[in-house]
């Protein structure tokens, strides 16, 4: 943990259940699934404590939306205080997750969810721009806090 976090006690969650699939569901033909997604999700861990984003409440299973129409996912996800200054980190995190596991065509949005951060709409337009998002994964740093934050092993 590092000193003078944003929000030192959070309130966390139980961990759920894995969702069980049936055989029908998980060789879907029409498109990409929205549980799926949010499996492949849950689990990144919080920046700033040993907890998922999925414990803090800071994603949730309608937090991800699909238009297979527009070949569009969302994901929408709540920081846990208003000022959160790892939005952009968690936002870094989705993405970076969901790199290479989607097929080409879908468009991704990483939003913060409406009214959940001071900083919304800049948060917003750092985490959908590729170039700030290339840029940002240039950063030894902060590639190497954003694999943490996916790839750990306390979890």
């Amino acid at each position: 943990m590092t000193l003078g976090l944003i929000n030192a006690n959070p309130v966390v969650q139980a961990k759920k259940e894995r969702l069980v699939r049936t055989q029908e569901d998980q060789y879907r033909d029409d498109g990409v699934d929205p549980l799926d997604i949010y499996e492949f999700v849950r689990d990144i861990r919080d920046p700033e404590h040993p907890y998922t984003l999925e414990q803090l409440s800071v994603l949730s299973e309608e937090s991800v939306t699909v238009d297979d129409k527009l070949d569009c996912i969302v994901i929408k996800f709540t920081p846990t205080v208003q000022h959160c200054s790892m939005a952009t980190i968690i936002g870094l995190c989705l993405r970076a997750k969901l790199k290479g596991c989607l097929p080409l065509h879908y468009k991704v949005d990483i939003l913060v969810s409406p009214g959940s951060h001071a900083d919304e709409d800049s948060v917003n337009k750092q985490l959908n721009d590729k170039e700030r998002v290339a840029a940002a994964m240039e950063n030894p740093n902060l590639r190497q806090l954003v694999d943490e934050c996916i790839y750990s092993d306390e979890i």
